[in-house]
C-alpha cells in the first residue's frame, strides 16, 4: 500500500512537470495551421525585461539585438543621441545625470561613459588581441580609428602634429594610476608556456604556499568543479550535457536521426508512403514500443544490453519515464528540470508534439494520439541505450548518475583534464599534451602520475600571464578598456594624472555595472523612443486634417478592412483616388466566429482568433438549379485528385512500374519545373485553365440560417447556422464597436484578406491572424449576406442602426501577396446599384494597383517600377515564382496600432507599419465598446508584432533560420536537412526588413475611461503593465497625447511641435526610396495647406 501510493505520488510529480512544460516549450502548431503569437508566451506573466531574462538564463538566448546592429542602426540614423539620452534619462536607476569626476573644467557625467559604451566596443580582450593592436594596427602611436574627428582635435588641442605622444602618454598614465606594468607583451613573454615556464610558475606557486600541497590543491579544486557540474544536473544540463562535457560525444547526434524518424512518421501527414503500424491504435509510445525490437533499422544491435533495457519498459508512458529517471539515478527532486531540459534539447519536435496534446480537436488522416509524455519516454530509453555505450567506451561504467559520481571523485585528475580539454580553453602545448594522454591511456586507472601532473600543470595555467582573469586588473582588461574610454570621452594624460586612483576605478566599476542587457535595454527604448516621437509628431500635426470624424455627407462607399497593417497603403492610396469613399479597420473576422466548410473541404476550420472557439458552423452550398455543373465538378475534382494521388504517391509505392512511369514522365515534369520557374505567368494562366475544364466552377451561396431555438449555441454543441437574433446581435456588435452605426453609404464592402504563394511552406503566417491563420474572406461573405437580408435590417432598426434601403453589402477578399481581389455574391446586387458597386470596384482596383506599386518599393528585384500597372504586374508574378523566397513581407515593419477614428490617421503616409482599427469614442462614453475592441485586437496584435520582434533579434534560435535548406516534414512542419529540429518561428527572409520594437498603441479615448479598462482586464494588465505592448491615449475632445508609464500611470507627452513636409500623393514621397519612411502629411482635398 505504501510503495502503490509511493509510485502515485511520482506519478502526479511527472503530471505536473509535463503539464508545466507547456509555458516553456513553443506553441507553434503545424505550419498550415501557423497562428502568430508571444514566442516567450510562457514567461507573459512577467514584465518584458525580466522575462527575457528569464529565457536567457533556461535556454541561453539573448533577448534583444546585438550591440553591432543597434551601432549600425545609430549610423544610419534610425536612433539618434536625442533619443539615446532620453532613454538614458528614462531609467531613474541609471543615474545619468550624475557626476562622476569634476576638476578644473573638466565635468564627466555617468551619461558621458554610458553613451560611450553604447556607441564603441569597450570589452576586455586578450593578450595575443592587444599585442595584435599595438604592433600591427599602432595603437599607442595613434587614435582609436572609431574616435571621431572632433573628439581628436580636443585631445589635441593646437598642436595636431604630436598625436604619436598624445596616445602614449595617455596610455603610460592610465597604466601608472593603476599600477600596471606593460612587461607582459615582450614577444618572449606572448608566447604559449612552455613546459619549463609552466615548472617555473609551479615553483613561484609553492614559493609562496610553502606549507600547502599542489596536488592537493587540484584535487580540492577538481572535487568544487565536478561538484558544481553534478548539481547542474536537472537544472542547466542533462547526463547527456555531462558525458559530453568530459568526453567530447554528444549521444544526441546519434539519438536525433531515430528519433525524428520515429515522431515523423507518427505525425504525418500525407508524405509517408509507409508509417509506423498501429499508430492511430496505440499512439506514439505504444506503437514505437510494440515494434523497436522489428525495426529495420538494426541501430538497436550495436548497443550494449539493448534487449535487457528495451524488454523491461512498460506499456505506460509515464511508468517509462518514472523508471528510466530511476535506472539513471537522477535525484526526484530534480526530474521536473531533467524533463524540462530534456524536451528544451530539441523544442521543435517536443513543442509541436505538446500542441498536438492540447489541441485534441485536430484532426490528421491518421488522427494519431500524441502526449508529451511518450516523446519524453521514448527520448529517456534512447538517451539510456547510448549513454550506456559512451561510458562503457570511456570508463567501463554504467551510465547512472552515482556510477558516475563515484568513478570521478576517485579520479579527480582526470576529470580536471577532461574538463579542461572539453571546454576548449588550453593553450596549444596543454591541448596536445591532454589529447596524447587520452589516447595513451584512456582512463587514470593507466598511468596515474602522468595524470596527476597533468592536471596540475593545467592548474598552474590559470596563474600564468597567459590565462585572461577578467577579475583581475591587467594591462589587456582594465588597463585598455580605459584607454579606448578616455579617448572617446576626449581625455589627455595630464587630465588623468591629476585624478586619483579610485577616480579611474570608479569610471570602470560603471562601465561594469552597464551591463549588455542594461545596454540593451537602453538601445531598445531608444529605438521604440525614436519612431514614437516621429509617429506622435504626425498625429498632432494631422489634428483636425482627416476626414470622417463625422459622417456629415453620405459616403460614396464605405469599405471595412482588416486592421492588417499591410491594409494601410490600400486604405490611403484609394482614399487619394476617390476622397468621397470612407474606409474603416476592424479585425478580420468581421465580429462572426464560425467553424466553415467550403464546397470542397473536408473538414470543418476555424475562422476567428485564437482565443474564441467558435459556436457556429457555417457550409457553402451549391445554388439551386446548379446540380448538373456540381455533378460535373465532383467528377473532375475526383479525377484530378487520382492523378495526383497517382504521381505524388502511387508511384513511390509501386516497385514494379515506378522506374518506367518515371522515366516517361521525367520530361514532362521537367518542363513544368523550368516553366514554374522561367515562365510563372502563363504556367498558372494553363493550370488555371486545365483545372477549371478539369473541375467546372459551381456557383455558390452560403448556408448559414438557422431556425429559432431555445437551445443555445455552444462551442460543445454547434449550430448550423445562426438564428435571426444571433445574426442581429452579431452585427449590432460590430457595427457599435466600429462606429459604423449610422451614414450608410450604397455599397458597404467588407475586405478580407489572405495570401497566395507558391513553394511557401509558410504561407499561412501571411494569412489573417484574426481568423487563426486563416483567410477571412467567408467571414466577409457571410457579414455581407446577413446584413443584406430585410429580416435582420428590421432588427437592426430596433438597436437604433437604420440601413436605408438603397445600400447594399459586398463580401470581398484581398490576395496580399498576388493582390488579386475576389467579390463574393455579386449576382445579388440589385440592378439599380449596379453602376454604384463597378465604379467602387473600379476605384479598389486602381488603389490596389498603387498599392502594390508603393510594396514594390522594398523588394530589391522590382527596381523600383514607375507606373502603377508595372508594380501590380511584378506583384502578380512574384507570388507565382516557385523560386520566390519573398512573395511577401507579411507583418514585417509592424510598429504601432492606432484605436480611433479614421481622422486621426487620414492624411498621414505610415508606410504600411500601422494596425488600424475603427473605433468612435463619441458612440461610447463608458468605454464598454473600446474594452472589447482590445480585448479581441490586443492579443493578435500584440502576438504579431512580439513573433516579428523576436524572429528578428535571434533568427536562428526565436525564429527558423533561412528558407534555402529547409525541408517540408510530413506536412506539418520544416526541419534543415533531414535530422534536425523542427524549426519554429518565422523565417529570415520573412523579417529581414523588420524592425524589432515593441506595439505602439495609441487609443482615442479619455485616460480615466482606457484607466478603469486597465484595472478591469487583468490580461490587458500583462500586455501594457508588464511592457508587452507600449500604450498611449489621444484625446477625443482636444487630440491631446498621454502616455502609460509602467510603475506611473498616464503622463502627457509633451515635445517641441515639428514642422512636418506635405506631399500632393504618397507615391511622390516613396517612389525610389527603399528604406523606412517617416510619417509625413499627405496633401487632403479643398483644403490649404501652409
Amino acid at each position: 500500500m505504501h510503495e502503490t501510493s509511493l509510485s502515485l505520488d511520482k506519478r502526479g510529480q511527472i503530471i505536473a512537470a509535463l503539464n508545466h512544460l507547456d509555458h516553456v516549450l513553443p506553441g507553434q502548431g503545424p505550419i498550415h495551421e501557423f497562428v502568430h503569437h508571444n514566442t516567450i508566451h510562457g514567461f507573459q506573466h512577467l514584465p518584458f525585461e525580466k522575462a527575457l531574462a528569464e529565457v536567457e538564463e533556461l535556454t541561453g538566448i539573448y533577448g534583444y539585438l546585438p550591440e553591432s546592429q543597434n551601432r549600425n542602426l545609430f549610423q544610419q540614423g534610425r536612433i539618434n543621441n536625442d533619443d539615446l539620452l532620453a532613454a538614458l534619462a528614462h531609467d531613474p536607476e541609471l543615474h545619468a545625470d550624475q557626476v562622476v569626476y569634476q576638476s578644473n573644467g573638466l565635468n564627466i557625467t555617468r551619461k558621458d561613459i554610458y553613451r560611450v559604451a553604447l556607441l564603441y566596443e569597450l570589452g576586455a580582450i586578450t593578450t595575443s588581441q592587444l599585442k595584435w593592436q599595438i604592433e600591427e594596427l599602432n595603437a599607442l602611436n595613434k587614435f582609436q580609428t572609431d574616435v571621431p574627428s572632433q573628439i581628436r582635435n580636443q585631445i589635441l588641442g593646437d598642436d595636431v602634429t604630436e598625436e604619436t605622444h598624445v596616445i602614449q602618454s595617455l596610455w603610460e598614465s592610465i597604466l601608472s594610476k593603476l599600477k600596471l606594468e606593460q612587461s607582459i607583451l615582450h614577444p618572449e613573454n606572448m608566447l604559449d608556456l612552455s613546459r619549463d615556464q609552466a615548472e617555473v610558475w609551479l615553483e613561484k606557486i609553492r614559493s609562496n604556499n610553502p606549507s600547502s600541497n599542489i596536488h592537493q590543491k587540484v584535487r580540492q579544486a577538481a572535487n568544487n568543479k565536478l561538484d558544481e557540474m553534478l548539481n547542474e544536473i536537472g537544472d542547466t544540463i542533462t547526463l547527456r550535457g555531462f558525458v559530453m562535457a568530459l568526453s567530447g560525444i554528444d549521444i544526441l547526434v546519434s539519438i536525433r536521426p531515430q528519433l525524428i524518424r520515429i515522431c515523423a512518421s507518427v505525425m504525418d501527414e500525407g508524405v509517408a508512403a509507409w508509417q509506423l503500424p498501429n499508430r492511430s491504435e496505440f499512439g506514439l509510445y505504444l506503437a514505437w514500443r510494440s515494434t523497436v525490437q522489428y525495426d529495420a533499422n538494426s541501430f538497436l544491435h550495436d548497443l550494449p544490453g539493448w534487449q535487457q533495457i528495451i524488454t523491461e519498459i512498460p506499456e505506460d508512458a509515464i511508468d517509462c519515464i518514472i523508471m528510466q529517471l530511476l535506472k539513471l539515478e537522477i535525484p526526484e527532486e530534480k526530474w521536473e528540470g531533467y524533463l524540462r531540459r530534456l524536451a528544451l534539447e530539441l523544442p521543435g519536435w517536443s513543442g509541436l508534439i505538446n500542441w498536438r496534446q492540447h489541441h485534441p480537436g485536430y484532426h490528421t488522416e491518421n488522427n494519431a494520439d500524441l502526449h508529451l509524455a511518450d516523446y519524453l519516454a521514448i527520448r529517456l530509453t534512447l538517451d539510456r541505450l547510448w549513454l550506456n555505450q559512451a561510458c562503457q567506451e570511456n570508463w567501463k561504467i554504467e551510465a547512472k548518475l552515482g556510477t558516475l559520481q563515484y568513478y570521478f571523485r576517485k579520479n579527480l585528475s582526470e576529470f580536471m583534464v577532461r574538463k579542461q580539454l572539453y571546454q576548449g580553453e588550453l593553450p596549444e602545448y596543454l591541448t596536445y599534451l591532454a589529447k596524447d594522454l587520452l589516447l595513451r591511456a584512456g582512463s587514470e586507472r593507466h598511468k596515474q602520475s602522468e595524470w596527476q601532473e597533468l592536471a596540475d600543470l593545467m592548474w598552474t595555467w590559470q596563474f600564468s600571464p597567459m590565462a585572461e582573469n577578467n577579475n583581475d586588473h591587467s594591462v589587456f582588461n582594465s588597463g585598455w578598456r580605459l584607454f579606448r574610454l578616455c579617448q572617446h570621452l576626449g581625455l589627455n594624460a595630464k587630465q588623468i594624472q591629476g585624478m586619483r586612483q579610485n577616480d579611474l576605478l570608479n569610471m570602470l566599476t560603471i562601465l561594469n555595472e552597464f551591463t549588455a542587457p542594461e545596454r540593451s535595454k537602453v538601445w531598445l527604448y531608444a529605438y521604440e523612443y525614436h519612431y514614437r516621437e516621429d509617429f506622435f509628431q504626425a498625429i498632432r500635426a494631422n489634428l483636425n486634417r482627416g476626414r470622417w470624424a463625422k459622417r456629415d455627407r453620405r459616403p460614396e462607399a464605405q469599405i471595412v478592412f482588416c486592421i492588417d497593417e499591410r491594409e494601410e497603403s490600400i486604405r490611403r492610396q484609394l482614399e487619394e483616388i476617390n476622397p468621397a469613399i470612407e474606409t474603416l479597420g476592424a479585425a478580420g473576422f468581421f465580429g462572426i466566429p464560425i467553424n466553415y466548410k467550403g464546397l470542397d473541404d473536408t473538414h470543418r476550420t476555424a475562422l476567428c482568433p485564437i482565443v474564441v472557439t467558435p459556436a457556429h458552423n457555417i457550409d457553402e452550398i451549391p445554388r439551386k438549379g446548379t446540380e448538373k455543373t456540381l455533378q460535373e465538378h465532383n467528377k473532375g475534382r475526383s479525377l484530378y485528385r487520382k492523378l495526383a494521388y497517382l504521381m505524388n504517391q502511387s508511384l513511390r509505392r509501386s516497385l514494379l512500374i515506378s522506374h518506367a512511369v518515371i522515366d516517361a514522365l521525367a520530361p514532362i515534369v521537367l518542363v513544368g519545373l523550368l516553366s514554374r520557374t522561367f515562365l510563372p505567368k502563363y504556367l498558372l494562366a494553363f493550370n488555371n485553365s486545365l483545372r477549371h475544364n478539369i473541375e467546372k466552377d459551381v456557383p455558390t451561396e452560403l448556408l448559414f440560417i438557422a431556425p429559432n431555438t431555445e437551445t443555445a449555441a455552444t462551442p460543445e454543441n454547434p449550430q448550423l447556422g445562426f438564428t435571426d437574433n444571433e445574426q442581429a446581435a452579431r452585427l449590432t456588435g460590430f457595427m457599435r464597436s466600429t462606429g459604423l452605426t449610422y451614414g450608410f453609404a450604397p455599397i458597404v464592402c467588407l475586405m478580407a484578406h489572405g495570401s497566395t504563394s507558391q513553394n511557401n511552406p509558410h504561407e499561412a503566417a501571411h494569412d489573417c491572424g484574426a481568423c487563426s491563420g486563416k483567410r477571412g474572406g467567408p467571414n466577409a461573405r457571410l457579414f455581407a449576406a446577413m446584413a443584406n437580408r430585410p429580416e435582420i435590417r428590421k432588427l437592426l432598426a430596433q438597436n437604433n442602426i437604420l440601413i436605408p434601403e438603397d445600400t447594399w453589402f459586398v463580401g470581398a477578399e484581398h490576395d496580399t501577396c498576388s493582390d488579386v481581389i475576389t467579390w463574393y455574391d455579386t449576382e445579388d446586387i440589385p440592378q439599380n446599384l449596379q453602376s454604384d458597386f463597378e465604379t467602387f470596384r473600379i476605384d479598389v482596383i486602381k488603389s490596389r494597383d498603387a498599392s502594390a506599386h508603393e510594396r514594390c518599393r522594398r523588394f530589391s528585384s522590382a527596381n523600383n517600377p514607375k507606373t502603377p500597372a508595372a508594380g501590380i504586374y511584378h506583384a502578380h508574378l512574384r507570388s507565382n515564382d516557385l523560386s520566390q523566397v519573398r512573395p511577401e513581407y507579411g507583418h514585417a515593419t509592424n510598429a504601432s496600432a492606432i484605436i480611433g477614428r479614421r481622422s486621426i490617421s487620414q492624411g498621414i503616409f505610415l508606410d504600411r507599419r500601422a494596425f488600424l482599427i475603427s473605433y468612435d469614442p463619441t458612440q461610447d462614453p463608458e468605454g464598454k465598446l473600446l474594452e472589447n475592441v482590445l480585448l479581441t485586437v490586443g492579443p493578435v496584435g500584440a502576438g504579431i508584432n512580439l513573433e516579428y520582434y523576436f524572429s528578428t533579434i535571434n533568427n536562428e534560435r526565436f525564429g527558423c533560420g533561412t528558407k534555402i535548406p529547409h525541408n517540408i516534414t510530413g506536412l506539418f512542419g520544416v526541419m534543415e536537412g533531414a535530422s534536425s529540429d523542427l524549426r519554429t518561428g518565422l523565417p529570415k527572409q520573412m523579417v529581414e526588413i523588420h524592425e524589432p520594437i515593441r506595439l505602439q498603441v495609441l487609443v482615442e479615448a479619455s485616460t480615466t475611461v482606457l484607466g478603469q479598462i486597465y484595472e478591469r482586464q487583468e490580461s490587458l494588465r500583462e500586455l501594457i503593465g508588464g511592457g508587452w505592448i507600449l500604450v498611449s491615449t489621444i484625446d477625443p475632445d482636444n487630440g491631446e497625447i498621454s502616455v502609460f508609464e509602467r510603475g506611473i500611470g498616464f503622463v502627457p507627452w509633451q515635445a517641441d511641435p515639428r514642422e512636418l513636409p506635405v506631399f500632393g500623393n504618397s507615391m511622390e514621397y516613396y517612389q525610389d526610396k527603399n528604406m523606412p519612411l517617416s510619417p509625413v502629411l499627405i496633401k487632403q482635398p479643398n483644403l490649404t495647406e501652409a
